[in-house]
């Protein structure tokens, strides 16, 4: 598994924009698996996890790793690119996140610290264990209505990008 990010265009990142997706990638990370295990794993019907596997494949997102001939049938075995996905440039990896998005239930928590490179890195590893940890908490339904919700961490360097390197 490659557990680097991967950049994602805007097409992808709109891919990306759906809780149920989140949650198919969730279970590609580790082992590749069928459309019918990830369907059984997350208590949703195949055909729903099928239709949004092709989106993510086709989206190249996920990739197909093996395939098996069990009776008649051809099983194919997908396994996701990256655990993360980053947006390049001014995308939003999900567009609920934008500032101008009108949401009926908003919250947006900040603050500021002063952080070594060393703490930078292991503040970012905290969050990126604490959303898996949700993804993982919130995959399989109980039957309880739920709500989706994005929510994005965002860290960044009070420091304007320097002209002399042309950033």
């Amino acid at each position: 598994m490659n557990d680097n990010s991967l950049n994602v265009s805007v097409e992808q990142a709109k891919l990306l924009g759906n809780a149920l997706r989140i949650k198919i990638i969730g279970q590609l990370i580790d082992k590749p698996k069928t459309s019918k295990q990830v369907a059984d794993l997350l208590r949703e019907t195949g055909g729903n996890v099928h239709y949004h596997m092709k989106k993510l494949y086709e989206g190249g997102l996920i990739e197909l790793v093996e395939e098996r001939k069990f009776g008649g049938v051809i099983e194919k075995y997908y396994k996701s690119k990256a655990k993360w996905f980053n947006s390049v440039g001014d995308t939003q990896v999900d567009p609920v996140l934008k500032d101008n998005y009108l949401s009926k239930d908003s919250t947006a928590l900040s603050l500021r610290l002063h952080l070594t490179p060393q703490q930078q890195d292991e503040i970012k590893e905290e969050f990126k264990q604490f959303l898996e940890n949700w993804v993982m908490k919130t995959s399989v339904s109980d039957g309880t209505q739920t709500e989706e919700y994005s929510i994005g961490v965002k860290i960044v360097s009070t420091e304007l990008k320097s002209e002399e390197y042309g950033d």
